[in-house]
């Protein structure tokens, strides 16, 4: 059930981080797997106490935690291709 759970998280935040950053426009496999991989890189920047200091619930958490790993992977990715967010 855990395996699933972060699937679905990485999917969600995959699909959140493609639309903030618009121009890139992922399929939906590439838009889980960066939820993943984002979900590794958050929780590496943020720590795993992210739901201890801000009180949410521990789904919440994770989604914003993959959200933000999502995030900093594509902003990566846009200054390697040198286009603008």
């Amino acid at each position: 059930m855990n395996l699933l759970t972060s699937i679905l998280v990485g999917a969600l935040a995959g699909w959140l981080a493609d639309k903030v950053f618009s121009r890139f426009s992922f399929s939906i496999w590439m838009q889980i797997v960066l939820g993943i991989i984002g979900g590794l890189v958050g929780g590496w920047v943020l720590g795993d106490d992210l739901e201890v200091v801000l009180g949410l619930p521990s789904l919440i958490s994770r989604i914003l935690t993959s959200f933000v790993g999502a995030l900093i992977i594509l902003g990566i990715a846009a200054l390697i291709k040198g286009k603008k967010a």
